[in-house]
């Protein structure tokens, strides 16, 4: 095959990949191929992509390579799909914080740093995948140990746990977002104090 055709194959078996690829797994496929000329080729499509304004880009997610659709694309996407994004309740959210940065973790640290029964949110995030069991505590009682999972990363558009946002990140979002806030409120003058006669 010659090496012209690369580009070619690599964007194929990203197309029918549900998940993303790894890039030891499509080196794996293309072993004809060498590292450098994968990594070359995967480098070409996503420049294509955002050169030619594709409705798809190439994204580098989850410990691998994955084609998307933009957001911008999103409203039409779900009339064809039907499929309901994922929506998150508050819970369910501080739930899979605590997992995300404290991992691995037991059930009883997840209910003490929330200080409320964890099971029912945790039931919810294993059926979604979001997380996983990654085995016992050996401590009396041996609790279960959870983690996230690669569909965390998925969902999160995150390439590794590294990339979750630091406090620091989430302190200016923070602020960012009060003075925005802040800026849209509307300026009325303080009520009338009511006076006794």
């Amino acid at each position: 095959m010659a090496t012209a055709n690369l580009k070619s194959v690599v964007e194929s078996l990203l197309f029918v990949a549900d998940e993303p690829v790894a890039l030891d797994k499509l080196c794996a496929i293309l072993e004809e191929f060498g590292r450098p000329l994968v990594v070359a080729a995967l480098h070409e499509l996503q420049c294509d992509c955002e050169r030619e304004g594709r409705g798809i880009f190439l994204e580098e997610v989850a410990g691998g390579y994955q084609l998307r659709t933009h957001l911008d694309n999103a409203p039409y996407l779900k009339r064809l799909t039907k499929i309901k994004p994922f929506k998150f309740s508050q819970s369910a959210l501080e739930t899979l914080a605590i997992i995300a940065y404290r991992q691995p973790i037991i059930r009883a640290e997840i209910e003490h740093l929330r200080g409320v029964d964890a099971g029912g949110v945790l039931k919810t995030l294993l059926e979604k995948q979001l997380i996983k069991i990654l085995g016992k505590k050996d401590i009396p009682g041996k609790p279960l140990i959870y983690g996230t999972t690669k569909e965390f990363l998925e969902v999160f558009n995150l390439r590794d746990l590294a990339s979750l946002p630091t406090l620091k990140e989430f302190q200016q979002l923070a602020e960012t977002d009060k003075f925005e806030q802040q800026e849209e409120l509307p300026l009325t003058p303080p009520a009338p104090e009511k006076q006794d006669l």
